[in-house]
């Protein structure tokens, strides 16, 4: 980078330099991980674009608990030696992929349709809350 006073310096004694632009002004976003991502780092769980788009869609939002809860099932389905499981955490439905440890879609109570899944392997019931205090946590991302 061009120091400002040596340019300044430069028109004076006719070298010719051309002052460097300034910056633009405008605010970059900060870049890091975003939340869902820094959630899926600690809770060893990740949703894909298609189950983060159905969370939203249909209103379900998980508390740091019940997440907490779905790693647990993916663990048991994993030893078990589940592939594609269906993990229900209370009223919830999730598809996952045990090996990638990757929920692929969520359903609630009231998009099951008849009740019906196809493609699964194994379905874990994910073990009942251990606290009544919640804390929301938005996985939308």
């Amino acid at each position: 980078m061009t120091d400002p006073f040596s340019v300044q310096l430069g028109r004076i004694n006719g070298t010719g330099q051309q002052p460097a632009k300034p910056a633009s002004t405008t605010t970059q976003p900060v870049q890091g991980p975003s939340f869902t991502e820094t959630l899926e780092s600690v809770q060893g769980v990740r949703f894909s674009n298609h189950a983060q788009k159905r969370l939203q869609s249909r209103e379900i939002y998980l508390d740091s608990e019940n997440v907490n809860r779905l790693s647990d099932a993916i663990d048991k389905a994993e030893k078990r030696g589940g592939k594609s499981s269906l993990v229900m955490v209370d009223d919830l439905a999730f598809i996952v992929n045990v090996k990638e440890r990757t929920v692929v879609t969520a359903l609630d109570k009231n998009q099951r349709g008849e009740g019906v899944f196809t493609q699964i392997d194994s379905v874990v019931f994910a073990d009942p809350a251990k606290s009544s205090t919640k804390s929301s946590i938005d996985i939308k991302g």
